[in-house]
């Protein structure tokens, strides 16, 4: 009865020496017979595994001796299993008690069906008890499944039985179909099929709720627990001012190390109201000490500063160092697919040189395009810093805006150079593949593909073409706009000359302060006059307007 699970598979059997030979059909159908049964499909089926029972057991023997026979159910043996995979197909056998003997079911029918198992079920209904079972038997059978707490029987051949654990539910279940027969009666009132199903009782689930509610408490507990342990420690408790607290406080204040738990605390008090007209001195020199620090955060700031420009510098060297390496890993290669070295490779080697030409170029172009980006952000903010210095700052942005979009230009003119070289390449190797295979199919499909790389350079130069004439309207219209800017400062540098002048002709004459009014108004207008003709030079549509703002000022 269920062997293997427990581990005493390693127990063999005799069959001669049972009363009964399990294996035998003609024994099995007599059994049968007397309990009132049909034997089905008992043609040599073997009903119990030879690793079952135990080597000469004579049931007789508690008879003759009075020892207690070897049950393969005793307490502490294990025997009984829990419930076997539903994909394996277990042979149940007989099951010898005391005052009771178990038969298996038949194996070909199909397994008794069982309900829902409740949350935290200990408790079964055994139905189908032979008339005359009693509490005892019915212990004496279930108990081997484990420990028993209550056994409630029922005048209609049922009962509840309540085990002390879950898991002992699963191997009474296993019990479900088994034919019970008290003793070697063959009464039916001493027989019955049992069936052996889950139970809902209100006990079990009372229980199976308590535990959750324990586990959930747990698991808060840990989580409060762990939220202790990541949370970050409370801060240190203010201490209260007084003359001595505050001497102290103002020499921690002085001290680089200590300084900002000391900040803390002064802040704490002046929040509380500390100051008065008592301590207002002693506040003000902790204030001042406060300040003092100022200066050394600016010193420790700009020396961060000068260590991220010196790691920019030398990120920017290197770079510069890994594409020029690129730059000539592709002069390799390049100089490689040249006729006097390309001859002598062979179709394979010529097929990974041009693969890894093509990698190569892909990461100097990636790399040359962030070294760009970097000196794009270099140029930009020395373009702000100037702009930030000099009063004529606008034309400032201007001129550089122009700069780094000329340089920009530039850059993207010398990438086109290089895809124009790679293309070169490719149509010369085009053009010897075509002179040394015969005119057939490929060499046709191979001069269009020459046509179009044709047509593609052509292409190429003429945007080439119009970049390069965008770059020199660009730098016309960089240098139109210094000239301006220069122009614009003589004038200004004149006109502050004459003011000057004029004030001192006044002064020196005497004259009352709407005559300084009248010339400040006419340099004024001499300024607009001159803004006015730059701006006649950039924007001619406006020039009536400006002529006439002009002559109403003057007037």
């Amino acid at each position: 009865f269920f062997a293997a699970a427990d581990g005493l598979g390693s127990i063999a059997i005799d069959t001669t020496q049972l009363n009964m030979s399990v294996t035998d059909p003609t024994a099995w159908a007599t059994a049968m017979n007397n309990l009132g049964m049909v034997p089905v499909g008992l043609a040599g089926q073997q009903l119990v595994t030879d690793s079952i029972c135990v080597p000469g057991f004579d049931p007789s023997l508690s008879m003759m001796t009075g020892i207690t026979p070897i049950n393969p159910m005793i307490p502490g043996m294990g025997l009984v299993p829990p419930p076997p995979p539903t994909d394996v197909s277990v042979v149940k056998e007989i099951i010898h008690c005391k005052s009771c003997t178990l038969f298996p079911p038949n194996p070909n029918l199909p397994p008794p069906s069982t309900r829902e198992r409740p949350p935290g079920c200990k408790t079964v209904f055994v139905g189908g008890l032979p008339e005359n079972a009693t509490e005892e038997i019915i212990q004496e059978v279930f108990e081997q499944c484990g420990d028993i707490t209550a056994i409630r029987k029922s005048k209609k051949n049922f009962c509840h039985i309540r085990f002390a654990e879950e898991f002992m539910v699963d191997k009474a279940i296993y019990l479900s179909g088994y034919r019970m027969r008290l003793g070697s009666s063959t009464d039916k009132k001493d027989s019955g099929r049992l069936h052996v199903d889950f139970a809902q009782a209100r006990d079990d689930f009372y229980e199976w709720e308590c535990k959750q509610r324990m586990l959930a408490r747990e698991e808060r507990h840990r989580r409060k627990m762990e939220e202790d342990r990541l949370r970050p420690p409370s801060p240190p408790a203010i201490m209260h001012y007084s003359e001595h607290e505050a001497t102290l406080l103002a020499e921690k204040l002085k001290d680089d190390s200590k300084f900002s738990e000391a900040i803390t605390v002064l802040l704490t008090w002046i929040e509380r109201g500390e100051v008065n007209r008592r301590s207002a001195n002693q506040f003000y020199s902790m204030v001042q000490s406060a300040n003092s620090h100022v200066r050394r955060l600016m010193n420790e700031k700009a020396a961060h500063e000068q260590e991220m420009e010196q790691a920019k510098e030398s990120f920017k060297n290197a770079l510069t160092g890994i594409l020029t390496q690129f730059e000539q890993i592709v002069a390799v290669f390049n100089a490689s697919t040249r006729q006097k070295a390309w001859d002598h490779f062979s179709k394979a080697q010529r097929k990974n040189i041009d693969i890894w030409r093509k990698h190569s170029e892909e990461l100097r172009n990636a790399h040359s395009e962030q070294l760009m980006g970097i000196r794009r952000e270099e140029e930009m903010e020395m373009s702000d810093d100037d702009s930030g210095d000099n009063p004529s700052k606008k034309l400032r942005v201007d001129d550089s805006a122009l700069a780094a979009q000329a340089y920009a230009l530039k850059e993207e003119n010398d990438s086109l150079r290089w895809q124009l070289d790679a293309y070169r390449n490719e149509v010369e190797l085009l053009k010897q593949e075509k002179g040394q295979l015969y005119r057939t199919e490929e060499s046709l499909t191979k001069d269009q593909q020459l046509q179009f790389l044709q047509q593609t350079m052509q292409g190429m130069q003429q945007q080439l073409l119009s970049i390069q004439e965008e770059l020199n309207n660009k730098k016309s219209e960089l240098e139109q706009a210094k000239e301006e800017q220069t122009h614009t400062q003589a004038m200004l540098k004149v006109l502050q000359e004459q003011l000057k002048s004029a004030k001192e002709l006044a002064e020196i004459n005497g004259h009352d302060e709407s005559q300084a009014n009248e010339i400040n108004v006419l340099t004024v207008a001499l300024v607009n006059q001159d803004r006015e003709k730059n701006s006649e030079k950039r924007s001619p549509g406006l020039k009536s307007e400006k002529e006439a703002l002009l002559i109403g000022k003057i007037t």
